[in-house]
């Protein structure tokens, strides 16, 4: 699912390069690479590829990692490319895979691999987090590489060494110019190396009564994701695409940027390549949506949700050009479908056994979120061009707003609170 166009973002680490992963291929066996998410290789001798099944295939890779079997829910194979050529085949996160099971998980090679790849979607800043986040995901991977923080060790200078290794590449630099040129300028150049170390004691000071300054590396592992979880994109699918720009004048009309859509079972974000930061968050309860693939033109994936037109509540409408359109619709419907099957399971299925756990994962609405003023993972509408639309297509000025159905009939129209259209009244005012 990722790498439609490799100008967009930063590439993860299963695109740092391009690399096949059937190394060689005989008349009956086939040497194929299967990459993890720390870019060590699994190699498998496979006979007679071509008939081999995607379950045959994870369940060598779990033989040979030594896995238990509830890697098979935990984890897929995934085909990932840059530039949509020769892919590689890759052991990652299964984005059906609920965030409330992961935290049942007490294996060990498990949750590091989960660790190994949100870490490396932390660094290469695919998960846009706030500064304060930075650094306390990072303080976590100082205790993992470096063990407890102890008083006294030249633990700034290795932290300036190893700096990337802990914070995203875009806080590692200086200004404009490189990490090392401007090192010695100014009061602020060591700001982040600061927080970070800041953060590394209080890792410990917060458990100075036994705790996670002598926790087993499983235990850092699930602190790590356990932080991860708040963030609204995490174990998400990820897809490049474009949206138009807001016009800024006549000469500036028609520009694009480049955007990260990440879907989950959840919702989507669309999340600025560039910029880091989120643009539009949306659970499924709160869009519609649809793609289209006009002769000779770009397919577009179109999402439907509701805004205001100066003050005024009205219906919004998102074009995001790409080439994986029709596969970012198709997941979103599949989302939903799961989510409305859980839905209808019977009473009895949701009834807690011994071994599950005691609370249910809260709703979107009840869990904790990241509201800081000006939070990356806050949306950020004003950077968007969208249509203002009512139900005829009509663009708008403002509306006297009546809500019936949505102008997609791509929608969760059961649920409460489901997304509905401003319809055209007699007071409308046309633009």
């Amino acid at each position: 699912m990722d790498g439609a166009d490799g100008t967009a973002g930063q590439p993860g680490p299963a695109e740092r390069s391009h690399r096949s992963s059937v190394s060689s291929v005989g008349a009956r066996a086939a040497d194929v690479l299967v990459y993890l998410a720390d870019d060590t290789v699994v190699p498998l001798a496979v006979e007679n590829l071509p008939s081999l099944s995607a379950h045959e295939l994870h369940r060598a890779v779990r033989e040979v990692l030594q896995l238990p079997d509830v890697a098979l829910e935990v984890f897929a194979l995934w085909l990932v490319s840059p530039l949509l050529d020769e892919p590689s085949l890759q052991f990652r996160r299964n984005v059906f895979f609920p965030k409330r099971r992961e935290l049942q998980i007490h294996d060990e090679e498990i949750l590091r691999l989960l660790y190994e790849e949100a870490k490396g979607n932390v660094l290469s800043a695919r998960y846009p987090c706030d500064v304060e986040d930075c650094e306390a995901l990072g303080a976590l991977v100082c205790c993992v590489q470096l063990g407890p923080y102890q008083p006294g060790q030249p633990a700034a200078c290795t932290l300036r060494e190893k700096l990337d290794s802990f914070l995203p590449a875009h806080l590692c630099k200086r200004g404009h110019g490189l990490f090392a040129s401007l090192r010695s300028r100014g009061a602020k150049t060591g700001t982040h190396e600061q927080g970070l170390l800041n953060a590394y004691r209080q890792v410990k000071e917060t458990s100075s009564g036994g705790g996670i300054h002598e926790a087993t590396p499983g235990a850092l592992y699930h602190a790590y994701l356990l932080k991860c979880h708040e963030l609204p994109f995490y174990g998400c699918a990820f897809f490049h695409g474009e949206v138009d720009k807001p016009a800024q004048g006549f000469l500036h009309r028609g520009r694009r940027k480049p955007v990260t859509v990440a879907i989950s079972l959840e919702g989507v974000h669309v999340i600025d390549s560039r910029e880091k930061y989120v643009l539009l968050g949306l659970r499924f309860q709160e869009l519609s949506w649809d793609h289209t693939a006009p002769e000779e033109e770009e397919p577009i994936l179109w999402l439907e949700f509701d805004g205001d037109s100066e003050g005024t509540p009205v219906n919004k409408l998102l074009r995001i050009y790409s080439k994986q359109a029709e596969l970012m619709s198709s997941l979103i419907e599949y989302c939903i479908e799961l989510n409305q099957a859980a839905e209808r399971a019977p009473a009895q299925e949701s009834v807690p056994s011994p071994h599950s756990p005691a609370d249910p994962l809260p709703s979107p609405a009840q869990r904790p979120k990241l509201q800081r003023q000006g939070s990356v993972v806050c949306s950020r509408i004003q950077h968007l061009s969208t249509i203002d639309y009512v139900e005829d297509g009509q663009g708008i000025k403002r509306v006297k707003p009546k809500r019936t159905t949505s102008f997609f009939s791509r929608q969760i129209s059961t649920s409460q609170g489901s997304y509905t259209v401003v319809q055209p009244t007699d007071s409308l005012e046309q633009g």
